[in-house]
């Protein structure tokens, strides 16, 4: 199992990002899709996820508005749309494959990718 996840960078606030997420491995059509994000001296927090076939999506309160999580299946990827990025969006972002929203909601997916560094400066 591979989740490749991309686009990170240096970033002024206001700017907007797109991070991808490739997936490989799994069947990716059969799992639920998120993201995460660890800042510095923080523990690891739940940002956004997605169902299945893309019919449903969740967002934690610090990013809904600003964010938007869409997925490809024809391509296996998953996409975080960031806009408006404030500093405190500063962090490794991570996705990840699950189940079930439970699983994101006690940061316990079957899979995790390796993570890609989001720095907004001000």
């Amino acid at each position: 199992v591979q989740l490749q996840a991309s686009g990170g960078g240096l970033l002024q606030v206001g700017d907007s990002l797109r991070l991808d997420c490739a997936a490989s491995g799994f069947i990716f059509s059969a799992y639920m899709m998120g993201w995460f994000r660890q800042a510095p001296g923080k523990e690891r927090e739940f940002v956004a996820s997605i169902t299945w076939n893309g019919g449903s999506t969740f967002y934690s309160d610090s990013v809904k508005g600003r964010f938007t999580i869409s997925r490809d299946n024809a391509k296996n990827t998953v996409y975080l749309q960031m806009d408006n990025l404030k500093p405190e969006d500063t962090a490794v972002y991570y996705c990840a494959a699950a189940r079930y929203q439970a699983q994101f909601d006690t940061s316990s997916p079957h899979f995790w990718g390796k993570g890609t560094l989001v720095t907004v400066s001000s």
